[in-house]
């Protein structure tokens, strides 16, 4: 079956490798859009804190003065108002004087908790100030001669910096997620459609109609799905087969004792003898032994797929069970005239198999010998093992079949007994072989087992 599935020549790729491509062309999609949205974003934001640096310097040389030199108000200018603008306090000491106070903190000031060098987060007490600013602290000089500079930052100006900063560079983000969701989406949907092809594909096959998958798929990857399906289409065209052959028996061997009842059943409306009575009794017979022959094969058919649930089998003495069935044919057999006996070996032989099952197969292969031969037959119920093979077989001198396989046999009238046994035999793990066995006998079925 070929639908519209692309076939390529050569080799098929591997479905990995093709996921893997269009994942790797997504992301390097969405990694360049990030990126040149992360350049805008780091330059805009860069450029935008390099001016609010300078502006703050120079409002802080604006502000502070050299030593000695008294500093006034700045007046206000609209260019020294800016986004970033961060506050900057210099507190400058010559030796012990102090000479400069931008911001009027001093007062609020722990000077000995000041570093001598480097950074430190100090409280500043200040009236009108922020209460915790960042310091650096710098000294030149030596003496009285040292001049010390501590420059102050206010933290709450930096932590909004920071919060400004991030949400700038949060924002591209967050707008660029449903994009990546989208595309991801599609990539994994385009990436899955040979997968949803072949789904079609196996949805509009119809096995029983000899229909296959077409092994031709242009992945490496549905080789063995579509050879396990192919597999699964032949088993059950096989099946269907057997059923089909199994229901044409069935109607054979159901429609000759019914037809033959309805005859008899007329001729007795015309003439009640007691030869035609006699006759309509055993076609009828012959008709409740079909039936039951398929009620045995749906309770084997039942008890096989409940045993194939089961963990492990029993195990099934064979001489131990042609035994019992002996026993329970013997009376009939005398009184047909046919002569009934076992041979087996002194050790057992132990066969793994389902003990109902086994038993029905066996005792239908019995009651065939004992129906379809005359009068005086031997029937020989042989149990035997070998280094290769064990098994029991029931063997007879009154039929003289075609033997190779049990259909052959069943042309000759045997009916449903052997395609029961068949069944079983395929159940059980086990061949049912039909040959002329050993003089003086001349029909022989067995049920064989591998392995001693």
């Amino acid at each position: 079956m070929n639908t519209d599935a692309p076939a390529m020549a050569g080799s098929p790729r591997l479905l990995r490798r093709y996921l893997l491509g269009w994942a790797l062309g997504v992301l390097l999609v969405i990694w360049l859009l990030v990126i040149a949205l992360a350049w805008f974003t780091a330059f805009h934001e860069a450029r935008k804190f390099s001016d609010g640096q300078m502006v703050a310097v120079a409002k802080l040389w604006l502000t502070a003065a050299p030593s000695a030199t008294a500093s006034g108000p700045l007046q206000a200018l609209p260019d020294l108002s800016h986004e970033f603008l961060q506050d900057v306090a210099v507190v400058a000491w010559d030796g012990e004087r102090l000479v400069t106070d931008t911001h009027g903190l001093v007062p609020g000031l722990n000077t000995a908790a000041l570093p001598a060098q480097g950074f430190a987060t100090v409280e500043i007490g200040a009236a009108g100030r922020a209460p915790v600013w960042r310091a650096f602290a710098a000294q030149t000089g030596q003496g009285a001669q040292h001049r010390r500079v501590v420059v102050f930052t206010d933290m709450r100006q930096r932590h909004e910096l920071g919060k400004d900063i991030a949400e700038h560079v949060a924002q591209p983000a967050l707008l660029v997620l449903p994009l990546v969701a989208i595309l991801l989406w599609w990539a994994i949907r385009r990436g899955l459609r040979p997968l949803d092809r072949l789904s079609h594909e196996v949805a509009a096959l119809d096995g029983f109609a000899g229909q296959r998958l077409d092994t031709q798929h242009r992945f490496r990857e549905f080789t063995s799905t579509v050879t396990a399906i192919n597999a699964l289409v032949d088993t059950l065209q096989t099946r269907a087969q057997r059923e089909r052959e199994f229901a044409s028996d069935v109607a054979h061997e159901l429609r000759t004792p019914l037809a033959a009842m309805a005859l008899q059943a007329r001729a007795a409306q015309h003439d009640p003898s007691p030869v035609r009575l006699a006759q309509l009794e055993q076609e009828s017979l012959r008709a409740g032994r079909i039936l039951h022959q398929l009620l045995d094969l749906a309770r084997a058919q039942r008890s096989g797929a409940a045993g194939l649930a089961a963990p492990t089998q029993g195990q099934v003495a064979l001489g131990e069970l042609a035994e019992r069935l002996i026993a329970a044919h013997a009376p009939g057999a005398d009184a047909s005239g046919h002569e009934l006996s076992l041979q087996q070996p002194d050790r057992a032989v132990v066969v793994p198999a389902q003990p109902m099952l086994l038993e029905l197969a066996l005792r239908n292969l019995i009651e065939n010998a004992l129906r379809h031969t005359p009068s005086g037959t031997q029937v020989v119920i042989d149990v035997w093992q070998t280094a290769d093979e064990r098994g029991v077989s029931v063997s007879d001198d009154g039929r003289r079949p075609q033997v190779g396989v049990p259909r052959a046999a069943e042309s000759e009238g045997l009916g449903l007994g052997l395609r029961l046994v068949e069944r079983i035999a395929d159940q059980l793990g086990a061949r049912l072989v039909a040959d002329h066995g050993e003089a003086p006998m001349t029909t022989r079925f067995s049920l064989r087992w591998r392995g001693a």
